[in-house]
This record gives C-alpha cells, sequence and structure tokens, in this order.
C-alpha cells in the first residue's frame, strides 16, 4: 500500500494523519500546538505525533514513504527550512527536515498550507479533475492556495498565494502586515466579526444586538442570521461583506482565470446564501467576454482535513518528481 503521512502545522493546532494514494483519509489525530513554547519543543511534539500514527497504522505503518508538511508562512521545500511564518517560531535557523528525518527516517517535505488545501481539493475534494483551481480558506486571514496544470503554483520565492495583502481599498482598514486596506482586513471572518460589531454600535436597538447578546458574543455567523431573520441591520452587513468578498473574487478570477474557484473555512458554511450572490457579481463583472467558459465557484468539502491531505499528496508528488 502506498501511503504517505500528511501534517497540518497551525497556531493553534497541529493535525496529521495517514493518507493513501487517491487522497483517502485513514487515520488522524490533532494536538494543541503551544507555539510560545518555541521551535525545539513543537518539532518534538510532531516527532512523537508522527510515530504514534506510524504505530497505529500496525503492519501498514511500514508502507509510509514520506511525510509532508503544511506550514503558515513561507517554506523552503528545498533547504527543508520554514524562511517566515508570522503565526510559529520557525525561521532558516531552524532545521525542520534535518531534524525530523533524522528522528523518522523517512524523507518530509514542507510546503505553505493554504496550497496544501488547494491541492487537496484539487486531488480528491471539490475541484478534482481541475488542473487550475483556486482555494480561498477564510478564517483569521485568508489563506489562498493555487494549483497550475494540476501541480501548486509557488512563484519563483514560494511565496505565490499571498492574495489576502492585495489591497482592496487604498488607506483602508491598517493590516498587520503593514499595508492599509488589504484583502483580509474586509472579506476574512475576522473583519466580517468587527463590521458586525461597528453595526452594532451604532443600532443598540436592533435585531443583530440582540442576537449577539444572546449568543454572548459576536461571530462571523450573527450578521447571516440576522439577516434569515428579516433584520435590515444584519442584511446591510452581510451585503457589504459578500461584496467585498466577491470584488477580491472578481480579481482573482481576472488575474488567473481557474477552472474552479473554492470558498473554504468557517464562512463557507452559510453555503448558497453566500455563493449565489458571490456567482451574481462575479458573471456581471469579471472579464470574461463572449463565449469564453466561466470559473465555477463552489465551497470547498474538505474541511479541517484538507491540509492533512493536501500536505501528504504533496509529499508523495515530491517523492515521484
Amino acid at each position: 500500500m502506498d501511503l504517505t503521512l500528511g501534517i497540518d502545522l497551525g497556531g493553534t493546532n497541529i493535525a496529521a494523519g495517514v493518507v493513501d494514494a487517491s487522497g483517502k483519509l485513514l487515520i488522524k489525530e490533532s494536538i494543541k500546538t503551544g507555539a510560545e513554547r518555541g521551535a525545539a519543543a513543537i518539532l518534538a511534539d510532531v516527532g512523537d505525533q508522527a510515530c504514534r500514527l506510524v504505530a497505529d497504522m500496525g503492519e501498514s505503518g511500514k508502507d509510509i514513504r514520506a511525510i509532508g508538511i503544511g506550514s503558515p508562512g513561507t517554506p523552503d521545500n528545498v533547504h527543508g527550512f520554514v524562511i517566515y511564518s508570522s503565526n510559529l517560531p520557525f525561521r532558516p535557523s531552524t532545521p525542520i527536515r534535518e531534524i525530523l528525518q533524522s528522528r523518522l527516517g523517512i524523507p518530509v517535505f514542507l510546503e505553505n498550507d493554504a496550497s496544501c488545501a488547494a491541492l487537496a481539493e484539487a486531488r480528491a475534494g471539490a475541484a478534482k479533475g481541475a488542473l487550475y483551481a483556486i482555494t480561498l480558506t477564510i478564517g483569521t486571514g485568508i489563506g489562498c492556495g493555487i494549483i497550475a496544470n494540476g501541480r501548486i503554483y509557488h512563484g519563483f520565492n514560494n511565496a505565490a498565494g499571498e492574495f489576502g495583502h492585495s489591497v482592496l481599498i487604498p488607506d483602508g482598514e491598517p493590516c498587520p502586515c503593514g499595508r492599509r486596506g488589504c484583502f483580509e482586513m474586509y472579506a476574512s471572518a475576522t473583519a466580517l466579526i468587527r463590521e458586525t460589531r461597528r453595526a452594532i454600535a451604532r443600532h443598540p436597538n436592533s435585531m443583530l444586538r440582540r442576537l449577539s447578546d444572546e449568543a454572548g458574543k459576536s461571530g462571523a455567523r450573527t450578521a447571516f442570521d440576522a439577516m434569515r431573520a428579516g433584520d435590515p441591520v444584519g442584511t446591510a452587513v452581510v451585503h457589504d461583506y459578500i461584496r467585498m468578498l466577491s470584488e477580491g473574487v472578481t480579481n482573482l478570477i481576472n488575474t488567473l482565470m481557474p477552472e474552479v474557484l473554492l470558498i473554504g473555512g468557517g464562512v463557507s458554511n452559510e453555503g448558497e446564501s453566500l455563493l449565489i450572490p458571490i456567482r451574481e457579481f462575479v458573471d456581471q463583472n469579471a472579464y470574461y467576454g463572449e463565449g469564453v467558459p466561466h470559473t465555477r465557484i463552489e465551497r470547498a468539502t474538505l474541511g479541517n482535513d484538507a491540509g492533512i491531505i493536501g500536505a501528504a499528496l504533496m509529499a508523495s508528488d515530491n517523492l515521484t518528481s
């Protein structure tokens, strides 16, 4: 059996699992990251986690040929370290590949986590069969993975795909990256929650406020729930949010023209309430031209498993390339 082990490194959790050649996740495990402890402690936990999964596979554990690691930031797969990550304490001085290969005795490969998710969706998810696909993962920020001719597109420096930091509104909301008006400052779940809170402050007697109080906080679902209940304040928040997301999606499609563009992350759980207006906006505004096929816009389907599956498939690709 041809197996690989995928590890999805996150700022909060480290998820790992064993994946077969078709992209099927066989077993998985998640542990807390504890990023404040430093790189050495994190990598020791990753090694322990990998050993447990190999042991849990029993006799099949010997069929695991490689480990793929998806990490936030900019990994260098050639040299085996992460050049930069704002969420994890990895730098070029941390020899991730060397440490884990020495312990586990099998090849280790590194990739950006959003790119891993995009690869998983293209091979085993909602974009299966598409040679050109993009997956936007909407969460605290916005991750963007690009698949071109069936492979992850890296750019010359492995940093491609940071579309969340393209400017949508010049001199707009300040972004942690140092710029102002970035796409993710208007279209992330964080941005949706911020605008929900601002609307509540302006309209303290609204249903939006009542729903927030009942839940004990404002979340990414609050405005959508208020909209479905007929609240004009919540409806306005959702309308403005989808408009910003649709503008960015249109820009991305105009630039790369993928066959499929997927939206994942928690906000994608809104389903067609989110996707229908995005499709309508893109169809009216994208630079298709008469007779040009349109990009299919769908919800990503692999959820939190996408990072594990994509990291494993990436490792398999590296073994055969």
